[in-house]
This record gives C-alpha cells, structure tokens and sequence, in this order.
C-alpha cells in the first residue's frame, strides 16, 4: 500500500512525514471516534496537516462527528478527493453511503475498501493519518494491523475493568503483529461537578493507568465525562472547536503536544507480517 523513502510514508497520490496513528478500543461505546476527530483539530492547531481515514467501515460516525458537509469527489476516474472538515482531510465510507443504510460487505471487500482509501485518494503531503478502527480485534483491525506495520497503535478506554480487559486484546494483537503502542487515552475518567469541582468517578478509576502498565506503554491522558463534549459530536461541532477553554479541550491540547514531542522514525526494512495461524489474536 506503500514504501519508506526519505524517512516518509509514501504513498501513491501523497505522503505521511510525522504520524500513522490507529486509533483502537476493545469494545464499541467508549467514544473512539470522537477521540479520534478530537485529536485530529487538535494536531491541525498545532500547525500539522492532518488527514482522517475512517476504518470503521460498517459503523462509521466520523462525518457527523466532524460536521463534514462535502461529498468526496474524483478526478480522471480513479483519484478519489477527500472533503475537508476544520481543515482536516477525512475519507469514509460515510462519503459514499448515506449513514442510516447498512454496509453488508464481507472480510475482502473491506480490505479492498482501505487499500483503496490508501492508495487512490490523494491525500498530498500530510504530517499525520489517523486511522478509526472498528471496534474489538475482527478481520478489519487485524488487517490494517498487518498491512500497515509503520502505525502505531492509540488505544482508547474507559476505566471500567469490562473494557479494560477487551482493550488490553488490541494491545496483545498490536504486539504479536510487530506494530508498536503509541499510548493509552483514558476517556470518561470522571465527572466534575460544576458547582463545587468535585470529581465523581462514575465509571470507576485507574483502569487506563493499570491498561498502560500492562502493555508497557504511557498513559496519554484522561478525559473527563463532559455532556457538553456529547452534544458537540452530535452536532457536528467538536468539543476543542467549539469550547476550547474546558477542562476537557486542554486535555486534548496536551495529548496532542505529547504526540508530536516524539520523534518518529518510519524503520524502511518493517514490512506486512502474515498471520501463519489462523486468527490467533481474536
């Protein structure tokens, strides 16, 4: 799907010189995509070109979440041009299907779909490509996992030890395939209590601090229940546009100036790792 040349990604209509992030959760329901759209405004007002590609084929929700009002368009047939939305190029198959009608495709096709969201769309010259997984450890994670070896692997929970524990199989799977674990985000910490600023940790607490310890990697940070940030992704309004002063915003901030602190080095001798027995990370 693509070469490292010149310590880029290269692709074949553009290329990624900071960043391949795969943004992943062991169960549906912990605000992922969200996280994902979140971190993406957040990487752009930091000055990076940042492109979103939604791999959440069959329950996409990146383009409400982000507002996106444009429909994906082509050029000489072939090359697919992403819509923008708050300066961030996204691809999804939201771009295609209306959101209410189900995508019934089987495991082929969909690695069809992201080779094609890869290769065929012309993302031109981006710092960072994050990518939506679907939720658990099914056929399309596990491909893009393979196929993508340079990404690194962003896990999002909540500190209920239920999805802790389904989390910590994407790390486990991120690890037999080679892929490195960029961090861990810990989202619905806590509640704070606008009148007196108690915190009250509806969900329970550590779990995102007891996940990074055993896939031996940082907690990223911990974003606090929020009704406001629910109503913002409905709407179509992204909490760190449409209120950067919350508590909730300046996490985000500080997420993204961790990320782009590291130094990435894309290795040109990692290549795609075959799974030799069966699906063995399921």
């Amino acid at each position: 799907m693509y070469k490292v040349e010149e310590g880029k990604i290269q692709l074949e209509n553009g290329s990624i010189s900071e960043g391949l992030i795969a943004i992943a959760s062991g169960k549906g329901g912990v605000g992922k995509s969200t996280v994902t759209v979140n971190l993406a405004i957040s990487l752009a007002k930091a000055g990076k070109k940042v492109g979103i590609l939604d791999a959440d084929i069959h329950g996409f929700s990146i383009p409400r979440i982000i507002g996106l009002k444009d429909e994906a368009k082509t050029k000489d047939n072939k090359t697919i041009i992403p819509p923008k939305s708050f300066n961030i190029k996204v691809i999804s198959m939201g771009s295609f299907v209306d959101e209410r009608n189900p995508v019934v495709w089987r495991a082929p096709l969909l690695s069809g779909a992201l080779q094609q969201f890869m290769q065929d769309v012309e993302w031109g010259e981006l710092d960072y490509l994050l990518l939506d997984l679907p939720p658990g450890t099914g056929d399309m994670a596990l491909d893009i996992m393979q196929n993508l070896p340079h990404a690194e692997v962003l896990v999002v929970t909540t500190p209920q030890p239920t999805a802790v524990h389904v989390a910590g199989r994407i790390g486990k799977a991120a690890e037999k395939l080679d892929v490195d674990v960029l961090g861990v985000i810990e989202n619905m910490s806590y509640f704070r209590c606008d009148d007196c600023g108690h915190k009250e940790y509806i969900f329970g607490q550590g779990g995102g601090k007891d996940l990074a310890k055993e896939l031996n990697t940082d907690l990223l940070g911990q974003l606090p229940l929020d009704p406001i940030a629910r109503q913002a992704s409905d709407d179509g309004l992204p909490i760190v546009e449409a209120k950067k002063e919350l508590e909730i915003s300046k996490v985000y901030k500080k997420i993204s100036e961790t990320i782009t602190s590291k130094n990435t080095e894309f290795d040109p001798n990692k290549k795609p790792i075959s799974l030799q027995n069966g699906p063995a990370c399921h």
